[in-house]
Order: structure tokens, then C-alpha cells, then sequence
């Protein structure tokens, strides 16, 4: 849990169980919902001996995984878990929506309008909506973390892969270092996100992989990435130095999966690529000291302490380290919601108006995307409910909880944290306790 001194000012996380004490004592109140701190009404700053926390990072396209932790002489001690689902795909899809929108009515002439796009000029730096998205959602965590955690250092995963480390099928100058400690780690870490980690000939999961060439060496086959893919090892043996066409003779569907799967590109891969050193860049300009590291080096870690795989431990592993000595069970899971439309009227395929939304935002004293908690004494769901609400104009507002949707009354609802553009929950982590 996270605690605050009596002037806002962040203090070291503590135990569940001493929040607890603290807010029944009466020493304590409860500052935020989600994620939970508590203020700490008779403790200052000056009076608290503060040791300091650190972040580390795994960037990718859909999710990014955070990690609050102590270290100590090399060990970390995993404090806090987040994982962060970003809505890149969903502005993506609007914007190729409202360019078909325009193009079709400059082609249908129903409004004459010029194209803009020949005039337009894009600063240094530039990211498309859906990439920029990423980027500023992580800063705009690492900052809210700051203001709840004293937060010392930050490490980031700047690649997924090392592109450098990767056989291109002819020598090359200057890699002798993909031959020492994380030789290999790099091009099988890629293959396995291409992939999907599941056997690309009978699509086995949770069982060893091993790199297979597709077109075989012997057979004339080259060391290029688009030449390899992920087997487990049945299927590897029964392969052995059949071409792939032979092999798979009787599975044409298969067949044609693997030879267009094999020179398609990352689409996931290229725009956490892109978008790498425009966080490094926002990550150093917060002030905090930034240390990086590889999804190479992720792996390694984590094959040494013996950790699942999952967003959040990767990013508990990510840079130099020795050991992991723990991590919390739980993990939040924040999904970006946006913070509504300015839409008004909502339209069928036709383009006619099917439904008007509200034109004031709060009704009742709430918005859609508040956190409440509904207290219903009789009806059909009778009990305490928490979770977001949408609103009506009669009142009558809708509260969205994991058991399904529940509609009550604006009169029985209690508001715990005012919509922020985030939905909160939370998850078990793959294991309790580090090896």
C-alpha cells in the first residue's frame, strides 16, 4: 500500500496489514481508491526515515508491465505490479475510420473538400496518435507513481529484441558481443513473439521449443530469419531434413499458414521499436536516474531466478540484476478507457441518428466512468456493489461490476474516485514466491 506524510509528501510503501491498523486507529485516512494510499495525519517528512523505491519498465504494443521494488545489494524485492493496457489499436481503427469518412465524401461529392494532407508540415520527433498514445500514457503513470511513491531510479526495456544481434545470413563486422553470456537469447526471444510461443507444425504450447529451419540447411537453407520458426521437439525429430513442402504435404492449410507467417512483419514489433527512444527520451527529461536493458537480458534474468513469464515480472527483471527474492501476489491491471466523446448523437451504418447521448457530462453528481459503490438494501441485487457507473438522465444510473451490469437508483450509490480515463482490476500473478 502506498502512505503519504501529513503534507502529501510520498513516503516508503508499507504492509496491507499496517494500513489497516493505521486507518483503525484513526491515524491514518484513505487518500486515493485506486491504486490505494492512505495519509498519515500525525507523521511528516522530516520525521520518517525514507530508504526509497525504484521502477522498471516493459514497454510493449498492448500492454506494459510496471514493477515497484526495493533493491538491496543486487536483490530485488517486489513491492508492486502493474499492468497497463493501452487503446493504440482502438485510435488506430478511428482514424482509418474518419479518413474513409472524408475520402468518401470528397469522391461522392457530397461536400466539395480538399485534400490536406499534401500541406501539412510534422515537427521532429513526430508519432502517429496511436504510437504517441503509448508513450505518454507510461510518462503520465511514472508521474502519478512519483506522487505516491518515493521513487529513486527508473529501468526500462529499450528493445525487444536487438535487431544488430540477429543473423543477417552473412558475417558481419563489429557483433562479436552476441557470442558472449546472451548469445542466442536475442533471435530466439524474437522468434518466439512471432510465433506466438506455440509449435508452428502442430501449435503445442507450455512445452521446450526449438529453432527449426523451415527451408532445412542441408537442403540449401540460410541462417535468415525468415527462414526460421519454432518447433517443439516431436515435430522437430520428425522433420529432421524434409523441406517444408513435404512435410506438411498433407496439411495444405498449414502449409500456406507457415510460408506467409514466416516473411510477415511485427506489426507489435515495429511500434514498440518506434516508439523505444521516444520514452527513453521522456523518461530521462522526469530527472530520475534511467538504466536500460534488453529483452535478451529480461529473459536471462528470468531464467535464472526461475520466474513465469507475465508482463509485470518481466518488467521486475528488466537491467541488471542478481536475484529476485519476492513478488506481490496481486497484480492492477489499468486499462485506458478514454475520457468520453465529443460525439453527442450516436449514428447507425446509414448515417442516421439512432440515439442522443446527454449533453451535460455529471447527472446527479456523477459521470459516466465514476468508481462508485452501490448499496442496495432490497430489489433483485440486494448488497455492496463497487464499480463504474454509467449514467442516465432519468437517474436511474447502470453500475458495471464484475458480476454483470446492476441498475439502482442515483440515491444508492456512494462515489469512491472520479473517472480519470482508466478502468481498474485486478489479477492473480503466476506465482507467489520467487525460487
Amino acid at each position: 500500500m502506498f502512505a503519504l506524510a501529513s503534507d502529501g509528501t510520498p513516503l516508503d510503501p508499507c504492509h496491507p496489514a499496517r494500513a489497516r491498523r493505521l486507518l483503525k486507529a484513526g491515524r491514518a485516512v484513505v487518500a486515493r481508491h485506486t491504486p490505494f494510499a492512505i495519509r498519515l495525519k500525525d507523521r511528516s517528512a522530516e520525521q520518517s526515515e525514507i530508504q526509497g523505491v525504484e521502477v522498471s519498465l516493459d514497454p510493449g504494443s498492448r500492454h506494459t508491465g510496471m514493477s515497484l521494488f526495493r533493491a538491496h545489494d543486487g536483490t530485488r524485492y517486489g513491492l508492486f505490479g502493474i499492468r497497463l493496457d493501452h487503446r493504440g489499436g482502438k485510435i488506430r481503427d478511428k482514424l482509418a475510420a474518419r479518413t474513409a469518412y472524408r475520402r468518401r465524401r470528397r469522391t461522392a461529392n457530397l461536400r466539395y473538400r480538399a485534400p490536406r494532407f499534401a500541406n501539412r508540415t510534422r515537427p521532429d520527433g513526430w508519432l502517429p496518435p496511436s504510437l504517441r498514445h503509448r508513450v505518454d500514457t507510461v510518462i503520465s503513470w511514472v508521474q502519478r507513481l512519483r506522487r505516491l511513491a518515493p521513487i529513486r531510479a527508473l529501468h526500462v526495456e529499450t528493445v525487444r529484441f536487438d535487431t544488430h544481434a540477429l543473423p543477417a545470413g552473412r558475417p558481419l563486422e563489429g557483433t562479436g558481443y552476441q557470442h558472449g553470456t546472451l548469445h542466442g537469447y536475442e533471435t530466439r526471444e524474437y522468434l518466439l513473439t512471432k510465433w506466438g510461443r506455440a509449435c508452428a507444425y502442430c501449435g503445442t504450447t507450455g512445452t521446450p521449443l526449438n529453432i527449426d529451419h523451415i527451408q532445412p540447411r542441408s537442403r540449401g537453407g540460410s541462417d535468415r530469419i525468415s527462414n526460421l520458426t519454432v518447433a517443439c521437439m516431436p515435430c522437430n525429430q520428425a522433420k529432421n531434413n524434409m523441406p517444408v513442402t513435404d512435410f506438411l504435404a498433407g496439411r495444405p492449410a498449414v502449409l500456406a499458414r507457415i510460408l506467409a507467417q514466416a516473411k510477415a512483419p511485427l506489426r507489435d514489433a515495429a511500434a514498440v521499436n518506434t516508439t523505444r527512444w521516444a520514452l527513453y527520451t521522456a523518461l530521462t527529461a522526469t530527472g530520475l536516474p534511467v538504466r536500460c536493458g534488453s529483452g535478451g537480458r529480461t529473459k536471462w534474468n528470468r531464467h535464472r531466478t526461475g520466474a513465469p513469464k507475465s508482463h509485470t515480472l518481466d518488467a521486475l527483471h528488466v537491467a541488471d540484476l542478481d536475484r529476485v527474492a519476492s513478488w506481490p501476489g496481486r497484480v492492477l491491471v489499468i486499462a485506458a478507457t478514454g475520457r468520453g466523446s465529443y460525439c453527442r448523437t450516436a449514428t447507425d451504418r446509414f448515417g442516421f441518428p439512432r440515439l442522443r447521448l446527454p449533453r451535460t457530462k455529471q447527472i446527479f453528481g456523477y459521470q459516466t466512468g465514476d468508481l462508485v459503490r452501490a448499496i442496495i438494501r432490497k430489489g433483485k441485487h440486494p448488497g455492496s456493489h463497487t464499480g463504474r457507473v454509467v449514467i442516465r438522465t432519468s437517474g436511474s444510473h447502470t453500475v458495471q461490476t464484475a458480476s454483470g451490469p446492476i441498475k439502482t437508483s442515483h440515491k444508492h450509490l456512494r462515489l469512491l474516485q472520479r473517472a480519470n480515463g482508466y478502468a481498474y482490476t485486478t489479477k492473480k500473478e503466476e506465482h507467489r514466491c520467487a525460487s
